[in-house]
C-alpha cells in the first residue's frame, strides 16, 4: 500500500520531519508510516532523557500526528539494527523517506546527521530532509512574484520558509535528470505553487573590463535561457497546471541554488548512483545543499 515513511527518535529533529510528512502523507492522499530504528532495545535518546521509551516516542508521535491531520493513517513500528541500512530497507516500499536534520544553534547552516547521509547513499528512493524550525515566522508573506536571476527575491527567508513557498531544483542542462525533474514538477502539482528552475552557468573570464563583461552578459544570456526551457518543455506539457520560473543566475552552482531556495517550500537536488566501491559522494553541490538551506531538501537517486 502507497505510504510515507519518516524515522523518529525522540529529538525535535525527528518530530519535525514527522510533521512534514504528515502533511505530505495527506497531499499525496497515502498512509504515514513511523518507523523507530535501534541497535539496542535501550529507549532512544530525547523521549528517553525524561523517561520515555520508544514505544512511548510512536505512540506520543503518532497520537500528535492523528490530532493534528484528522483521517490520516497512521502506522507504526519499531525495528531493531543499524538505522542506515534498516531505513535503507523499510524506504523501497515507500513513495519517499523523510528524516530530520541537527540544528547548529546560532550557526547558519545545519549538520547532517550521518544517519541521515548514510540513509541518502544507502537508498534510491527519494529521501527528504527537515530540520526544526525555532524562529517565530512573520505573519501574512508569502511566495507571491516570480524568482529573478537579476536581483534578490523578496518574500520569506530561509529561517521562516514552510509549505507556502516554492519548490525550487536544480538543473544541469548539459545532464538533466528525468527522476529529479519529476519529483520537482509532482511536487510543486502537489501543492499547487510555483516551480523555480535553476540553472547557473559561467562567464568567460575578463579581468576587470566592466563592460566587456556586460557584452558576454547580454550575448551569452539567451542562449542558456533557451537551453534550459528546451530541457523543461516536456515537463512543463507533462504537468501543465505548475508555473515555472527559469532561473539563470551566473556564478557558483552551489551558492546560486541556496540563495534561490530562500523561502522555499523544499529544494529538490539529485544524486548520482555510483557501483564504485570506493566511496560514496553526493556531488558537491548537493553536498553544499543539504548543509547549508534552511528549507526541506529532497534528495533524488539517478543514473
Amino acid at each position: 500500500m502507497p505510504h510515507v515513511t519518516v524515522g523518529v527518535d525522540g529529538s525535535a529533529e525527528s518530530a519535525a520531519a514527522a510533521e512534514w510528512a504528515a502533511r505530505e502523507a495527506v497531499l499525496r492522499k497515502v498512509a504515514l508510516r513511523l518507523v523507530l530504528v535501534a541497535d539496542s532495545p535501550d529507549p532512544p535518546r530525547g523521549g528517553a532523557d525524561e523517561g520515555g521509551s520508544g514505544d512511548d516516542v510512536l505512540s506520543g508521535t503518532a497520537q500528535a500526528l492523528r490530532a493534528g491531520c484528522p483521517g490520516l493513517e497512521v502506522r507504526v513500528d519499531r525495528l531493531s539494527g543499524r538505522p542506515p541500512p534498516v531505513l535503507a530497507r523499510e524506504a523501497a516500499e515507500a513513495e519517499l523517506v523523510v528524516l530530520g536534520s541537527r540544528g547548529l544553534g546560532s550557526v547558519r547552516g545545519f549538520l547532517l546527521g550521518s544517519v541521515a547521509m548514510a540513509t541518502i547513499i544507502e537508498t534510491d528512493r527519494p529521501v527528504v530532509l527537515v530540520r526544526p524550525d525555532r524562529r517565530p515566522r512573520p505573519e501574512g508573506e508569502a511566495y507571491a512574484e516570480p524568482l529573478s536571476a537579476d536581483r534578490p527575491r523578496s518574500g520569506r527567508s530561509r529561517e521562516a520558509a514552510d509549505d507556502s513557498g516554492p519548490v525550487v531544483v536544480g538543473v544541469d542542462v548539459r545532464e538533466a535528470c528525468e527522476p529529479v525533474l519529476d519529483f520537482a514538477f509532482g511536487e510543486a502539482a502537489l501543492r499547487g505553487c510555483r516551480l523555480g528552475a535553476v540553472h547557473s552557468w559561467s562567464l568567460p573570464p575578463f579581468g576587470r573590463d566592466a563592460l566587456a563583461l556586460e557584452m558576454a552578459l547580454r550575448e551569452m544570456r539567451p542562449d542558456v535561457v533557451a537551453e534550459l526551457g528546451k530541457v523543461l518543455a516536456p515537463w512543463r506539457q507533462r504537468y501543465p497546471s505548475v508555473g515555472v520560473d527559469e532561473l539563470v543566475p551566473v556564478g557558483g552552482a552551489s551558492e546560486r541554488l541556496v540563495h534561490a531556495a530562500e523561502g522555499a517550500a523544499l529544494v529538490v537536488v539529485g544524486r548520482r548512483v555510483r557501483t564504485s566501491r570506493v566511496g560514496a559522494h553526493v556531488g558537491p553541490v548537493t553536498h553544499a545543499v543539504i548543509h547549508h538551506c534552511e528549507s526541506p531538501v529532497a534528495v533524488v537517486a539517478h543514473d
